[in-house]
C-alpha cells in the first residue's frame, strides 16, 4: 500500500508491504543506489522479503520521486538519515510491526547509509548491505588529487549559495558526462529495466561532491554488536569488492559476507539467479538475528 510518513516538515511517499497472515511482523527499512526511487531497485527487494516474513517500507527520500523536498534530485546525506530515523519511527507504530525487530537493508549507495544508519541508532537491531558502496574520504582520495576534485565545484558552490540557478548534470550516459558514465549504469537507468515515472536522467552537480566527502564506512567501527550481513559480487566495477571486504572486516561478531558470482554491478539489481541468492541469503540471516 501506498503511504506517507513525514521527516524534517517534509512528506515523503513510501510502499508498505505486509506478508499474508497474522502478524506482528518483524520490519525492515531499505535505503537504495545513488539517484534511485522506490519502484526501482529498493521496491523489488522490499517485496521479495515482504513475502519471506518481513513488513518493509520502501520509500523516496527527500528531493527523490515523490517525496518533497528541494532542491529536486539532489544527494544529501544528513537528510537521508533523517529519512531513515523517521521511517523506523513511522515503521514502529504499524500494529503489523514487531518494534523490537527492526532491521536496515541498503543496496549500492543505501548500503552505506543503512550502515551508518544502524551504527547509531538503537533501535535498529540488523543491518544487510547487498551490492554495497561503503563511501569514506579516506578512500576516495587515493589516485586523485582530492583537494583539486573539491576545488572543481566552488564556482557552482558559491554561485548557488549566492542565489544562482541549481545546475544540473545527467545521471547516465553512454557517452559524456554523467554522474556515473559508461555503459553499464546506462544499461540500467538509461533502458526499460529501470524505467519509472518517478526518475529522471538528472542530479544535482554539487551531489558529485556529497559522494567525495561523505563517511559511511564508519558505521562499521561502531555497530557491535548488532549483527550484519553483506552480500557482494565477486566482480563489481562500481561498488568494490574491496570496500565490501574493508567493511566486513572492520565489523565485529557477529557478521557474515556472501559472495555471489555477478559479474556486473547491476546483476545485483535485477537479475536471476542474484537477486534470489541475495534474497535468501538476507531471508535466511535475518531469520537467525531478527
Amino acid at each position: 500500500m501506498r503511504i506517507e510518513f513525514t521527516a524534517d516538515g517534509l512528506t515523503l511517499a513510501g510502499d508498505l508491504r505486509v506478508p499474508e497472515g497474522v502478524g506482528p511482523w518483524p520490519g525492515l527499512v531499505f535505503t537504495g543506489p545513488f539517484t534511485g526511487v522506490r519502484d526501482q531497485v529498493t521496491g523489488r527487494y522490499a517485496a521479495r522479503l515482504a513475502a519471506r516474513g518481513h513488513v518493509t517500507l520502501s520509500f523516496d527520500h527527500r528531493s527523490w520521486g515523490e517525496s518533497e523536498g528541494q532542491p529536486r534530485r539532489h544527494e544529501d546525506p544528513q537528510g537521508k538519515l533523517h529519512d531513515l530515523r523517521a521511517a523506523v519511527s513511522f515503521l514502529r507504530g504499524r500494529p503489523e510491526v514487531d518494534a523490537e525487530r527492526i532491521g536496515a537493508v541498503g543496496i549500492c549507495l543505501g548500503a552505506g547509509y543503512a550502515l551508518k544508519f544502524a551504527a547509531f541508532d538503537p533501535r535498529v537491531k540488523a543491518f544487510v548491505g547487498i551490492a554495497g558502496a561503503y563511501n569514506n574520504p579516506y578512500a576516495m582520495r587515493s589516485g586523485m588529487d582530492f583537494q583539486a576534485a573539491l576545488a572543481s565545484y566552488t564556482e557552482v558552490v558559491e554561485r548557488q549559495d549566492l542565489g544562482g540557478p541549481v545546475e544540473y548534470m545527467p545521471v547516465v550516459a553512454e557517452q559524456g558526462e554523467a554522474a556515473m558514465p559508461g555503459d553499464e549504469p546506462y544499461a540500467y537507468y538509461g533502458t526499460d529495466r529501470g524505467a519509472s515515472p518517478h526518475w529522471a536522467n538528472e542530479v544535482t552537480r554539487l551531489s558529485v561532491r556529497e559522494l567525495l566527502t561523505m563517511d559511511n564506512m564508519m558505521g562499521a567501527d561502531f555497530l557491535s554488536p548488532k549483527p550484519a550481513l553483506i552480500v557482494h559480487g565477486v566482480i563489481d566495477r562500481f561498488c568494490s569488492p574491496e570496500g565490501a571486504e574493508e567493511a566486513f572486516k572492520r565489523l565485529d561478531q557477529p557478521k557474515k559476507i556472501v559472495w555471489v558470482d555477478a559479474q556486473r554491478h547491476i546483476d545485483l539489481y535485477d537479475r536471476e539467479p542474484y537477486v534470489t541468492e541475495a534474497v535468501d541469503a538476507t531471508a535466511d540471516f535475518l531469520a537467525e538475528h531478527l
